[in-house]
């Protein structure tokens, strides 16, 4: 199993509930969307998922370990193993792009090399192939404060990409694209997955965009899970369900024609892509 998680849950220093007998599994090579209106806990989830958040109760086990009952070392080499996109790259915006990139490397590397890298970058044609992929290849020695939002959150997709985890988690990956790089950029995490049988989840607002790529959802609210099924037996009423109590409409990817005749790139779209 990538993951397993028994009657999870996570209560907060003041005192807030966040998950609640959470019961999850993936195999390796699955695609799995976690859907749910803001405060439903995604992120948290996925915080657990990568071994930044210890559960409060329950049984976790990540590719098949127990990170809590690792070693210091043992636990490094397992989160060496999990890549992570965050919705806001933790990336310095003094850092050029290329660094960005082989930091995704950084766990499985001695020391040294890490350290020689921040001077000399050590794999420049794997870098730029990561980058290439999201059509960013000649962005690859710019400081990462002098590109978009947009382009920087491509970066963090393009670093778990040159890292090549066996466990992929993308919290709102694509927040700061425009509908068609959103729709490119999650083809390519998921054809990435699908290419090294890692396992891919995805925490996405948008609903159209989890059902027309992820087979499997999740679907949470208030800290639980309200279904897990195949992404063809969602239903209208079962979003509605988990969305409408909120007083939330239910979030879609906004429509718009293809004009880009590279259906396998990436175009640049806006300027905030």
């Amino acid at each position: 199993m990538s993951f397993r998680l028994e009657g999870v849950g996570l209560t907060h220093a003041n005192g807030h509930r966040a998950l609640v007998d959470i019961d999850l599994t993936a195999r390796p090579g699955e695609q799995v969307a976690v859907i749910g209106p803001s405060g439903a806990g995604k992120t948290t989830l996925l915080a657990l998922l990568g071994s930044a958040l210890a559960p409060s109760t329950g049984r976790l086990a990540l590719l098949d370990q127990h990170p809590w009952m690792l070693t210091p070392g043992a636990l490094r080499r397992l989160r060496a193993r999990i890549g992570t996109v965050h919705q806001s790259p933790p990336i310095p915006p003094r850092q050029r792009v290329v660094t960005a990139v082989l930091a995704g490397r950084l766990g499985r590397w001695p020391l040294w090399k890490g350290l020689l890298s921040l001077l000399y970058p050590l794999d420049i044609p794997g870098a730029r192939g990561a980058l290439a992929r999201l059509d960013l290849g000649e962005r690859l020695f710019d400081r990462c404060d002098a590109i978009s939002g947009g382009q920087l959150q491509r970066v963090g997709v393009a670093r778990v990409l040159y890292q090549q985890p066996d466990l992929i988690l993308a919290d709102e990956p694509v927040s700061a694209l425009d509908p068609t790089l959103a729709r490119q950029t999650v083809a390519v995490l998921c054809a990435d997955a699908t290419a090294r049988q890692a396992t891919l989840v995805a925490s996405l607002h948008a609903v159209d965009l989890a059902l027309a790529h992820f087979p499997r959802i999740v679907g949470l609210r208030e800290g639980r899970i309200v279904f897990d099924c195949p992404a063809g037996q969602v239903s209208e009423a079962m979003l509605h369900a988990l969305y409408a109590a909120e007083g939330e409409a239910l979030p879609v990817l906004a429509r718009e024609p293809r004009s880009d005749p590279r259906p396998a790139g990436l175009s640049e779209g806006h300027a905030w892509g």
